[in-house]
């Protein structure tokens, strides 16, 4: 009896521990990549601002070729929603909406994540001229884990993770753009 009550004490104080932790770890993170284009900026941004064209050169759009898409409103505006819904747990099912727009500048967006986990985090993407013939573009991720669950970012290299794909889809933008 003495070691099981010794055993609950312990898991009892690491459940402690680990809530504590949690007060001092920062609940939000950002990630964003750049690349430059070889095409006038005018050109790249009314590329980028059809959302369907994510499907082009995003990372995430290719993870599953068989889930279902789905569309309201009209794209290339405010309002229009794009939304997926697969059956890998590498997709899940979730929505990304255009939630503002500074044409020619930047593109806004709110993703909203339903499965495997439920999330809303933002999304944009900016262009900026290097020269005549030159785009910068950045493509950012911020979100947030609210307590206790931003625990987790001790252990998740958001950094990384994020970090790799939006540049693998820059790069993807880069090779389509410049055809």
């Amino acid at each position: 009896m003495k070691i099981l009550k010794k055993i609950l004490l312990t898991v009892v104080a690491l459940v402690v521990l680990a809530l504590v932790v949690a007060l001092f770890v920062n609940k939000e993170y950002a990630v964003e990549r750049e690349i430059t284009i070889n095409r006038p900026k005018a050109e790249v941004y009314d590329y980028l601002k059809f959302l369907k064209n994510q499907d082009e050169f995003s990372v995430w759009a290719t993870k599953d070729p068989n889930m279902k898409k789905d569309f309201r409103g009209t794209d290339g505006t405010v309002g229009f929603v794009s939304s997926w819904d697969s059956e890998s747990d590498d997709v899940g099912a979730g929505e990304q909406e255009i939630k503002g727009m500074t044409e020619g500048e930047r593109i806004d967006y709110e993703l909203r994540f339903f499965r495997p986990f439920e999330a809303t985090d933002n999304a944009y993407l900016v262009t900026e001229a290097v020269s005549e013939n030159q785009t910068k573009v950045k493509w950012g991720f911020d979100g947030k884990m609210d307590y206790p669950m931003n625990l987790m970012l001790l252990f998740m290299d958001m950094e990384e993770m994020l970090g790799n794909d939006l540049q693998a889809g820059l790069d993807q933008l880069k090779v389509n753009l410049e055809k």
